[in-house]
């Protein structure tokens, strides 16, 4: 289970506490920032069957902790690769903007090496 809109002061057992409330809580995983070590204002809460975790989310779905209304969804399987939007390497489609071939810069015409050419004759 999904939960975010966390404040930076909730911990572990904040959140270990709060949803034993709706059954056995299996584990509670906060991720920090790699930079200050702050938590990063989401947490992932796993349960012992899915029918306390569906509880859960319809008990603690827009609930107040330290002065926020927690968002609890259901987590959702992070696809292996690059993250959306970007294309793996050279060519292909799928990133941002417009397709390769429209992306190459126009010719500047005449304008290019106009002095050497003038400089050469």
């Amino acid at each position: 289970m999904f939960v975010g809109n966390l404040s930076d002061y909730t911990t572990q057992g904040d959140l270990q506490t709060l949803f034993a409330e709706a059954g056995e809580v299996v584990e509670v995983f906060l991720p920090t920032d790699r930079a200050t070590g702050r938590p990063r204002g989401f947490a992932f809460i796993e349960f012992g069957d899915d029918g306390q975790a569906a509880a859960a989310i319809e008990k603690f779905e827009g609930h107040e902790l330290e002065g926020r209304k927690i968002r609890v969804t259901e987590a959702e399987d992070r696809r292996s690769g690059p993250p959306s939007g970007f294309s793996g390497g050279g060519g292909g489609g799928g990133g941002f903007g417009p397709p390769a071939a429209k992306n190459r810069p126009k010719p500047k015409g005449s304008r290019r090496n106009l002095r050497g050419r003038k400089r050469s004759l």
